[in-house]
């Protein structure tokens, strides 16, 4: 018990500096005594002062002190135990549907449509503590990003490599993405959940209205502007250029908000258009649904410390009656003034951006503007860190977060920040786990590949190095013991007169020998560094975006369902 204790908020106990100060002044000015006492004889001071009242005040001042030293010790949670807590989340499930299409690239909402619906989708991840969430991106075809899970640092790490130009089809068609989305509540065996669109438009009102239910309310988070803009085509490899029509006229994408506004009515649901705060998100998702505030179990447990502090509870509730004396609490509320934040020093640029952005969103435009190590300070979750880390080129760093990402993900990111260690076989090992579990996972296969035949070259190269090596001993040997058949019959001829010869002989041996050696060093230190140039550049073809991965999962996807015969010319006249 001893060893194990601790506190659980620790940061408390600096109350006790200023209590503890407090106690110091008081007693010093008890014992200092009345000033009467120096102007009156002491004869005539036991008549005039009286004393019970003296003696009563420094009993209840000093009790009073006496809790206000155990009020910061019990609020600091002192415990010493463990105990088993079953583990319950909120029945609530909500299916995030992102519009892909090409209009979410207008720019008439800065830095644009569809970076504003990412943040948002991310702000609403962070404030889901509990409950199920699922993400479905969708264009003139849908597809499932991220099934229903509580896993919210998932969906976050996939939800900012999305873009419209990944999409297979386009077009802007929410039916299919509303018949996924029925799809995942099913699987994961939901009676009711909540869906909620962010898109820039609905052409059809009645491919939203066909899906209506009680249950799965739907509604609608409008990005945009009624006046719109042009959609550039940057992204689709075309800088400079807009989307046109056949004529040559510049298209601009409007924001509908009364065509939407009566999709979401007609749904059960509300629509609000994107705003900077939460109350478009509060107010978009404030629909009510039978039995949400119920709970259901979770099979998982884990133990928790249980917190002591309540014993000194008992101790504090009999001198908590002598706080309402006049004067008394308020000396009270002002020691429970502590400061709980620290107060840390910025530069100007950054103080200006902290007061529009989080530091997660400033940690993402450093990562974007390769500021790598600054983005790795300004991150809290410890993924985003190693994703920060491994960006820098710290490895060491970036494994040491992935190590603790038991997820799939985190998985084959251990195996590239293994691979860019150089433990190419514990990087093999860790693509062939993320294989068991998913064999269609593309990246770990390629990059499993890749290593393999890494590891050949470079057994090949060891080998024919120790080979040459050893033909190169074997010639020395033989030159050696042809030198010394030489030298041997020498020596019974004319061992007198050649001796001194023989010893310019070993000496000029000797130098050549070292010769021999220092051009092998030279030759090594050549073929070391071809062989780290030659591992950079397999390096740098290890894919590492999940962007990627997940253009190919809709390409498959797709294609599969043409194969099927349910596609139906998803597509449509419209492109955007």
């Amino acid at each position: 018990m001893v060893e194990e204790f601790h506190f659980i908020r620790p940061w408390w106990l600096l109350a006790l500096i200023p209590l503890c100060v407090i106690a110091w002044a008081w007693v010093r000015r008890t014992q200092s005594g009345s000033k009467w006492e120096s102007a009156i004889a002491s004869d005539l001071l036991v008549v005039l002062l009286d004393r019970t009242h003296d003696r009563t005040s420094r009993w209840l001042t000093g009790f009073l002190l006496l809790g206000a030293l155990l009020a910061p010790i019990g609020i600091a949670g002192p415990t010493w135990e463990k105990l088993p807590q079953e583990v319950e989340q909120k029945n609530d499930a909500l299916i995030v549907l992102l519009d892909l299409s090409l209009s979410m690239l207008a720019e008439d909402i800065k830095p644009s449509r569809v970076e504003r619906a990412r943040q948002k989708i991310a702000d609403i991840l962070r404030a889901r503590n509990e409950g199920l969430t699922g993400l479905v991106a969708y264009a003139g075809d849908a597809h499932a990003v991220v099934p229903l899970t509580d896993d919210a640092a998932t969906i976050e790490n996939l939800l900012f490599s999305l873009s419209p130009d990944m999409m297979p089809v386009y077009g802007s068609n929410p039916d299919h993405a509303l018949q996924l989305a029925q799809e995942l509540f099913e699987n994961a065996l939901l009676q009711q959940g909540r869906i909620l669109m962010i898109t820039d438009g609905v052409d059809d009102v009645g491919a939203v209205t066909r899906h209506r239910s009680t249950s799965f309310p739907i509604s609608i988070l409008g990005v945009g502007t009624p006046a719109g803009a042009g959609i550039p085509l940057d992204r689709l490899r075309q800088p400079g250029r807009f989307l046109e029509t056949q004529e040559g006229t510049r298209i601009i994408a409007a924001l509908d908000e009364e065509r939407m506004s009566d999709a979401a009515d007609m749904t059960y649901g509300n629509y609000a258009t994107i705003a900077l705060g939460d109350s478009d998100v509060q107010y978009a998702l404030s629909t009510r649904l039978p039995g949400e505030d119920e709970t259901i179990e979770v099979e998982r447990d884990f133990d928790t410390w249980f917190d002591q502090g309540y014993w000194l509870a008992l101790v504090l509730l009999p001198l908590s009656l002598i706080a309402f004396r006049r004067g008394v609490l308020v000396g009270f509320i002002a020691i429970c003034l502590v400061p709980t934040e620290s107060v840390y020093a910025a530069t100007l640029g950054d103080a200006w951006d902290s007061l529009w952005l989080r530091d997660d969103q400033r940690g993402r435009q450093a990562l974007a503007n390769g500021e790598a190590e600054r983005a790795a300070i300004l991150f809290d979750d410890p993924q985003w860190q190693s994703v920060a880390h491994y960006k820098g080129g710290n490895y060491q760093g970036a494994l040491n977060g992935f190590i603790d990402d038991a997820t799939l993900t985190g998985t084959y990111n251990q195996g590239n920040t293994f691979a860019r260690l150089g433990e190419y076989e514990i990087a093999i090992a860790q693509y062939k786990q993320v294989l068991g579990q998913q064999p269609d996972h593309e990246d770990a296969a390629f990059n499993k590949e890749l290593l393999e035949q890494l590891l050949e070259e470079q057994q090949a190269s060891d080998q024919q190095n120790q080979d040459q090596q050893s033909q190169t001993n074997n010639e020395n040997q033989e030159s050696d013991q042809s030198d010394d058949s030489q030298q041997d019959q020498s020596e019974q001829d004319r061992q007198a007169e050649n001796q001194q010869q023989n010893q310019q002989d070993v000496q000029d041996e000797q130098q050549d020998s070292q010769g021999d050696q220092e051009s092998q060093a030279q030759e090594d230190q050549a073929s070391r560094d071809e062989k780290q140039e030659a591992l950079e550049q397999w390096l740098r073809r290890v894919p590492d975006d999940p962007g990627g991965l997940l253009r190919r999962k809709f390409q498959h996807e797709t294609k599969q369902r043409l194969r099927r015969g349910d596609y139906e010319n998803r597509q449509g006249d419209k492109l955007w």
